[in-house]
């Protein structure tokens, strides 16, 4: 019986120090990225795979049916609602006229929306 708790203590660290590295890097991404559209995308993608895994680590380390379905649920939430949340922050930025990073060569928007008094930029 020691070794399934060992190798479950093995299991559960193993899922929190890599969700924790993808933590970090949606943190340090948030912090060194040029430009809100790019940090935006560090920040969903990083920031849902390791809270993702964390709760999977809170799964694997309880071990009860209730904790693995709420952990189950949660990563489910995380995953659907990242990517929407994150098109709703890129959409909103561009619209408000936040201004891109000068290595932003393409911008697949220009011209696409009438032009928005406030801000001087262009929207629907």
């Amino acid at each position: 019986m020691s070794d399934a708790g060992s190798l479950r203590d093995w299991v559960t660290g193993l899922f929190l120090v890599t969700g924790a590295f993808f933590l970090f890097v949606a943190s340090l991404g948030v912090l060194r990225l040029p430009d809100v559209l790019i940090r935006m995308h560090a920040l969903t993608k990083a920031g849902a795979l390791g809270a993702g895994l964390t709760f999977v680590a809170c799964a694997v380390h309880f071990g009860q049916v209730g904790s693995v379905t709420v952990s189950g649920l949660t990563v489910l939430f995380l995953l659907l609602t990242a990517p929407v949340s994150g098109h709703a922050i890129g959409r909103a930025t561009y619209r408000l006229g936040v201004p891109l990073s000068k290595a932003t060569h393409v911008d697949e928007w220009e011209g696409k929306y009438k032009p928005d008094k406030a801000s001087g930029r262009q929207s629907s």
